[in-house]
């Protein structure tokens, strides 16, 4: 497997870890008194989910730009 894979293999992963830290933190503000810490649950997973998507994002235009072919 190549180093594109993983990359998409755990930007997947991450949208789940992300999907459930935002329902925690849901549950949790229903609570009466909630952590602090549990606002700030998501945001870690959040900020990879940013990183990953960015690099796939990117991914295609520094692949056409590597092999030098142009569009237009």
């Amino acid at each position: 497997m190549n180093w594109n894979h993983w990359i998409r293999q755990i930007h997947r992963w991450l949208s789940v870890v992300f999907t459930a830290a935002v329902i925690v933190n849901l549950v949790a503000m229903g609570q009466e008194s909630p952590a602090v810490w549990v606002g700030f649950l998501a945001l870690l997973p959040l900020v990879l989910l940013l990183l990953t998507g960015l690099y796939l994002f990117v991914l295609p235009y520094a692949t056409r730009w590597r092999s030098g072919r142009r569009t237009g």
